[in-house]
């Protein structure tokens, strides 16, 4: 049956195994930051993985495309996002593979069951308060600001769902770090490595990724820093290489 595309959505190239993405530009499209943490999760062959308020299912697909997980779950709140991600996963014949269910990250635990899964990631709201906010969009403002859960409740809830020694990757904002490690050993999720994205060689970063280690002892790894371009508009090889695998590399054309 063929997966409808409605009025005002468009079909987005992933550049990985022909796979496409429904999307609204009237709504939160994905960023830069959640291709980032597909390249820096590491999933195992047969892992089970969950992604924690996946929007429109963009980290389960590429990690479905890029890893050897047995199965994969997003979970997503706004039923519209639900909706376009669930199409997605059926346009792209991976209903096999990946599940998405609708419901609130701070009932995960609930809904799945506790050490349900081997991997959670999550592209969480970074912002909190009226920090940041523009007022306007309903759909975007939750996906960017902690309207309906907190960094707390990711971690709770990571933390619940995950294995004993089950993997959470996460990107988020330098600005906040040091509340980010602390939430995470709170919930015994331990640091265990952590990268720096910058904008550009000479800036501050803007974002980190950070992996964590349910139980482990405490040893965090700092890697070499993600440098996003090396002039305006142009990604840096280490950028594009994620977006893109040799078989998609225009450069070489």
């Amino acid at each position: 049956m063929m997966t409808k595309i409605k009025e005002g959505e468009r079909l987005d190239d992933l550049g990985r195994k022909g796979y496409q993405i429904i999307q609204d530009p009237k709504r939160f499209c994905f960023g830069i930051d959640a291709v980032l943490l597909t390249g820096f999760a590491r999933v195992k062959d047969g892992d089970t993985v969950l992604d924690l308020g996946t929007g429109t299912g963009i980290i389960p697909i590429l990690l479905e495309a890029k890893t050897g997980a047995s199965h994969l779950t997003g979970l997503e709140i706004q039923p519209e996002s639900a909706d376009m991600a669930k199409r997605s996963v059926c346009y792209n014949e991976l209903e096999k593979k990946i599940d998405i269910v609708e419901g609130d990250l701070k009932n995960a635990s609930e809904i799945f069951g506790r050490g349900s899964f081997d991997v959670v990631t999550c592209n969480p709201p970074y912002m909190i308060g009226a920090h940041g906010l523009t007022g306007g969009n309903e759909s975007k403002t939750i996906a960017r600001h902690e309207v309906l859960c907190t960094f707390e409740d990711v971690a709770r809830e990571a933390a619940a769902v995950l294995k004993p020694g089950g993997m959470f990757y996460l990107v988020h904002r330098p600005f906040r770090l040091v509340e980010l490690l602390g939430t995470m050993t709170k919930y015994r999720l331990e640091p265990k490595r952590m990268k720096f994205v910058h904008p550009f060689v000479d800036k501050e970063p803007n974002m980190v990724l950070i992996e964590a280690k349910k139980g482990a002892r405490s040893r965090v790894e700092i890697e070499p820093p993600l440098i996003v371009y090396k002039s305006p508009g142009v990604y840096t090889d280490e950028i594009y290489d994620i977006y893109k695998p040799p078989e998609y590399d225009d450069r070489k054309k």
